[in-house]
């Protein structure tokens, strides 16, 4: 008799469009897998949620929601509530990885490297440089880059972006580390690949991660090899110190300005990376020969082994 998969996508987030593009092609990959396929698309009624998934009565829950209540630890709480096993990340690191300030704290107390910040309030921020300047500002609780702003010197718009911001109390300031954008996905204990990104952009934001041309992927990146294989430990140290579970995406900043090989700093961990075939990790398990349907399949198995 085949598994029962419950997908749930959609969700009420800023990046619900990105869910619904993950969830669609989730299932259908799925579905090539072998399984039975229920879809759940996610709305703000949690009651309609709870009520799909208790008629579903699925035998695991593919997470596919992306952002605020998805991978934030909530939906992780009611799922846990209902006693379903489920893909990704539990409670705890979903929450701590999607809480910026917190990820920090826990990567710092892991040793790993990541740029000089502070918190700061929209007030604080109107009032002065919360840093040397060139330095990035972003929302603590936001993920897909939403909201991130870089300053550099001679830029007159702190102010105004204090004044208009529309995030929760706290904002992450951050240094800023020139560079390349470097990513890795973790696959359960194995660091898949180095890929980096190059965008066109100043930073990787929310419209190099999706619009179609938004940003080049260069598989494996061109890096010293002591670069990617300290990308690949930082990856996979950050995935074990935060305790992720599945697949994760670790996103690196790699300062070779001085030459090579330069100094990795750790960004963040992605505990719902996108999971459209041309998303960042599916691309890098296609690398070391994981297809997609077979990809979507280890992580239903791992999230039922690991209930």
């Amino acid at each position: 008799m085949s598994m029962r998969v419950a997908v749930l996508f959609g969700g009420v987030s800023a990046e619900r469009e990105v869910s619904l593009a993950t969830g669609g092609q989730v299932m259908a990959a799925l579905r090539a897998a072998g399984f039975e396929v229920a879809p759940i698309e996610v709305g703000a009624d949690l009651g309609a949620v709870i009520g799909a998934l208790q008629a579903a009565g699925p035998d695991v829950v593919f997470n596919a929601l992306h952002g605020r209540y998805g991978e934030d630890g909530c939906i992780q709480g009611v799922l846990d509530w209902m006693g379903l096993p489920y893909t990704h990340s539990g409670v705890r690191a979903s929450a701590v990885a999607m809480d910026k300030s917190a990820a920090k704290a826990v990567f710092l107390a892991a040793g790993l490297p990541v740029a000089e910040s502070r918190l700061v309030t929209p007030e604080e921020l109107e009032a002065a440089d919360p840093l040397p300047l060139p330095y990035v500002v972003k929302p603590v609780n936001e993920g897909s880059s939403v909201g991130v702003e870089i300053f550099r010197d001679g830029d007159n718009r702190r102010a105004n972006v204090a004044r208009a911001w529309k995030f929760d109390r706290r904002i992450m300031a951050e240094a800023f580390i020139p560079g390349r954008e470097l990513t890795v996905a973790v696959m359960g204990d194995r660091a898949l690949e180095v890929t980096e990104i190059d965008t066109g952009h100043v930073f990787y934001d929310y419209e190099a991660k999706y619009a179609d041309g938004g940003s080049r992927h260069t598989l494996p990146a061109p890096v010293h090899p002591e670069t990617r294989a300290k990308a690949m430990e930082i990856a996979l140290r950050a995935h074990q110190a935060l305790g992720c579970r599945g697949v994760s995406r670790a996103d690196l900043r790699y300062d070779d300005t001085a030459g090579e090989p330069g100094r990795l700093f750790l960004l963040e961990v992605n505990t719902q990376p996108g999971m459209t075939r041309t998303s960042l990790v599916p691309e890098q398990a296609a690398h070391v020969g994981i297809g997609f349907p077979e990809l979507c399949a280890w992580m239903v198995r791992e999230a039922r082994h690991g209930a």
